[in-house]
């Protein structure tokens, strides 16, 4: 038997608890920006550069080096210098920005089956 897939509502629902989640937790509150390069940088394959993440995002750089500044300051990522261009500085996660990834995607991942087990039941219940 194959799992349902999630209605929009029941993706926003799973979207909502997780936010809810993430502001009462009692770890950095990151904006959609911070995330979105910090979800960049632990998930795609490196090296990460604030030139690289802007264009691959579509933001300007000045824009990426404010956002890297404070995902630094939270110690979820980090700026080393490349070592083959010393030129320029890599952006690196740190073991608390994958850990911060981490904790962010539990509540989703049990927002997501409980969603799946949610409708399988209202299907089951209208047949």
């Amino acid at each position: 038997m194959s799992q349902p897939d999630l209605s929009p509502r029941d993706a926003m629902e799973c979207l909502r608890r997780t936010f809810c989640e993430t502001v009462r937790a009692d770890r950095p509150d990151l904006t959609a920006r911070q995330l979105a390069i910090l979800l960049t940088v632990v998930l795609e394959a490196g090296p990460h550069t604030v030139r690289g993440l802007a264009a691959q995002l579509d933001l300007s750089k000045p824009v990426v080096t404010r956002a890297i500044d404070a995902l630094s300051r939270f110690d979820l990522v980090r700026r080393r210098p490349d070592e083959r261009d010393l030129r320029s500085v890599l952006i690196e996660r740190t073991p608390s920005g994958t850990a911060f990834l981490r904790d962010l995607a539990a509540p989703i991942m049990g927002g997501v089956a409980q969603d799946k087990v949610d409708a399988g039941s209202r299907d089951q219940a209208a047949a």
